[in-house]
């Protein structure tokens, strides 16, 4: 079809018949060859995590399926994942970002500072928070893009020099209580039932009218598009996951003769959705995302395309900085606090495995935001399921290592396959 042709007059009947772009039968049988081919994508992350509710919910029906668990493991993934969304733009590049966990908490510390001791207004307070993001990832990318040092080493100091500048800001042992009621209300309360469905709806027809939106102009350029049956799937798949995931957080939640009612989406919920549309537009749909990639495939063959490989690097480190401070941030609403373990213990390993589990390879060039999503629900099954199994501590950290070794496996093993196959 001419590539003139007027946006007005591409029909749907245009749309499902282009050629070697069939109906849904084809398109399944497409997505089996990816598999074959190595590219696995978000699968073993959709996989493992109905595996791992259907386990956790024979083992614990009465704890682990219930509205109320299921609210808590929205909550507890929440940080998690904006972490890993962080860490996907430089796992991207393939390289690592060791301080991500303490960046998060040295941001949540300022904040803390800020808010409760300097009486800072709390936009303030986030904005000073977030502009030493900024420095920390600029600093950590100068050492790394310009000098030349590798990213481990260069993450690994600053994992140690934030840890002592969080001990330093918050003092050590102390803790800093969080009162500020608009960062509070981020992670502890709810929307109304009414504002629930609401963004239900703006969620499922903004997928629907920009996911064919994408097609009409795709279609006028003259390139391969999915059947229109592709697409109405893939909007009514999404419809039923949100519209089942709000009617279960609308349900009330509270203990028994509770004098207070729990129900509704939690307000970090629509923050979620945000990050994850905006990061996606920006790798999918700018220039700067397709360099993203280019450097992440091949830094030196991207620099031979004329890409600024430093410039790429820098903003990347720079996003991972800023997206872990508002992890830190999210971090203190939930505890109502920050400590000197905030961003500590396994926060960074959460996140890492989060953005691998959810299909971000190690080696860099492959992954999308989404894959910080998934990965993160896992990671927050797991996080959330093994307490009520077992309270043994050794049990657990055998178990998180052995998914992080396996989502590492798995990597490697599909990267092997498609360069077998020639993807």
């Amino acid at each position: 079809m001419s590539t003139t042709q007027d946006p007005s007059q591409v029909s749907q009947f245009d749309l499902e018949t282009t050629p070697g772009q069939g109906g849904i039968g084809e398109a399944a049988g497409a997505y089996w060859d990816r598999i074959k081919g190595g590219d696995l994508g978000a699968l073993p992350a959709v996989i493992g995590a109905v595996v791992l509710v259907i386990v956790f919910g024979i083992m614990e029906p009465d704890s682990f399926l219930t509205e109320q668990n299921f609210a808590n493991l929205l909550n507890q993934g929440a940080a998690i994942m904006v972490l890993a969304m962080g860490l996907v733009f430089v796992l991207l590049l393939g390289e690592i970002d060791l301080s991500a966990g303490f960046t998060a908490g040295t941001g949540a510390a300022i904040l803390g500072v800020t808010l409760t001791n300097h009486n800072w207004a709390w936009p303030l307070a986030i904005g000073a928070a977030l502009i030493t993001g900024v420095a920390i990832g600029f600093a950590i990318a100068v050492l790394v893009a310009r000098l030349g040092i590798p990213s481990f080493v260069v993450s690994l100091a600053f994992f140690l020099g934030l840890q002592g500048a969080m001990l330093l800001i918050i003092g050590e042992g102390g803790t800093i209580p969080i009162r500020n009621e608009a960062v509070l209300k981020v992670m502890n309360q709810n929307m109304s039932v009414a504002l629930g469905w609401l963004l239900a709806l703006i969620v499922i027809a903004g997928y629907a009218g920009t996911s064919f939106w994408a097609i009409r102009t795709r279609k006028n350029a003259g390139l391969p598009v999915p059947a229109m049956s592709v697409w109405a799937a893939k909007v009514v798949a999404l419809g039923v996951v949100v519209v089942i995931a709000v009617f279960l957080l609308n349900q009330e939640r509270q203990r028994p003769n509770a004098p207070i009612v729990i129900q509704g989406v939690p307000w970090v919920v629509p923050l979620v959705v945000a990050l994850v549309v905006a990061l996606t537009f920006l790798l999918m749909r700018t220039s700067f995302g397709r360099h993203v990639y280019a450097v992440g495939g091949n830094a030196e063959a991207a620099r031979r395309a004329g890409i600024n490989v430093p410039n790429i690097k820098t903003v990347c480190f720079i996003l991972g900085s800023t997206l872990a401070i508002v992890a830190g941030i999210l971090l203190a609403s939930r505890d109502n606090s920050v400590s000197p373990t905030t961003g500590g213990a396994q926060t960074l390993l959460y996140a890492v495995g989060a953005a691998v589990i959810g299909g971000t390879s190690l080696f860099g060039g492959r992954g999308r935001i989404v894959d910080a999503v998934t990965g993160g629900l896992v990671v927050a099954i797991i996080a959330n399921g093994l307490p009520l199994v077992t309270q043994k501590s050794g049990v657990q950290f055998i178990i998180n290592g052995l998914v992080l070794l396996l989502a590492a496996s798995v990597d490697a093993i599909s990267r092997r396959r498609a360069a077998a196959t020639g993807r």
